[in-house]
């Protein structure tokens, strides 16, 4: 039996020690190492959760050097199929304002250093990023932004890059020009990773800033408060998603192997 049917990928601001129930703090290990922290397992309104401090438990891990491969490893070993990522993000247009919620539909990879694979050889596999974001989870996730209210922005290009140094002002002017919707520094290749293990994946990404294409220069400072400001946000719509997800999975994350191996 599962461990976990769910896993929840976020910092510390997410999570806090009422969030779930049963909790118990467990070490996985992985043929790709140790995850960013112990996975902590419990029950969310009847799910079966498991939760992973992406940047570690007091965030000492930059974007850069957290060991994705070992954090989707380590969830598909507890049973996880879907997994919600927690992301902030800059805005690179207007209408997407601090607070808002977006659900991305698309991305672009900007990253340079990171193992964005499974498949290092012999085995190779080329599975379709066409549609990067499981539709049942996207479908569930605008349902409850809807019941809840809250402003969201139901699709979006978000564009990855490695940080952990902010844009300047001439790449921020040119995500604008390619069409990207947030900027941020995570996603990829948690998404991509997800898809080779057949999980599906959510993004539930919070723009905190508007980059430097419109203002000033962006601080860590500035990041963090705006997350503050929205985390009990965030946690009224993951308190309500996880009880959402059908039973069965029927979308096209589950078969992603099927016809991709050579």
């Amino acid at each position: 039996m599962a461990e976990a049917q769910i896993g929840i990928i976020g910092g510390t601001g997410i999570y806090s020690e009422s969030m779930l129930e049963n909790v118990k703090k467990i070490d996985v290990s992985t043929p790709y190492g140790k995850p960013s922290s112990k996975i902590i397992l419990g029950t969310y309104n009847g799910v079966k959760v498991a939760f992973i401090f992406r940047h570690g438990e007091k965030h000492t891990i930059p974007p850069h050097k957290v060991n994705y491969r070992a954090n989707i490893a380590a969830l598909e070993k507890l049973g996880v199929e879907r997994i919600i990522g927690m992301a902030a993000v800059g805005s690179l247009k207007e209408d997407m304002r601090p607070g808002d919620i977006v659900i991305p539909d698309q991305f672009i990879d900007m990253t340079k250093m990171r193992s964005t694979t499974f498949y290092d050889g012999p085995k190779v596999v080329h599975v379709s990023l066409a549609d990067p974001f499981c539709s049942e989870m996207r479908a569930a996730a605008m349902k409850v932004l809807k019941e809840l209210k809250l402003r969201h922005h139901e699709e979006g290009t978000y564009i990855c890059i490695d940080g952990p140094r902010f844009s300047s002002r001439a790449e921020s002017n040119a995500w604008r020009m390619i069409k990207a919707d947030v900027i941020g520094m995570t996603l990829v290749p948690e998404v991509t990773l997800a898809r080779e293990k057949e999980i599906c994946y959510l993004t539930i990404a919070t723009v905190t800033d508007y980059d430097c294409w419109k203002e000033g220069a962006v601080s860590a400072e500035e990041v963090i408060k705006a997350m503050h400001k929205s985390t009990e946000n965030v946690k009224k719509v993951l308190e309500r998603l996880v009880a959402k997800f059908p039973k069965e999975r029927e979308c096209a994350c589950a078969s992603a192997l099927k016809g991709a191996e050579l």
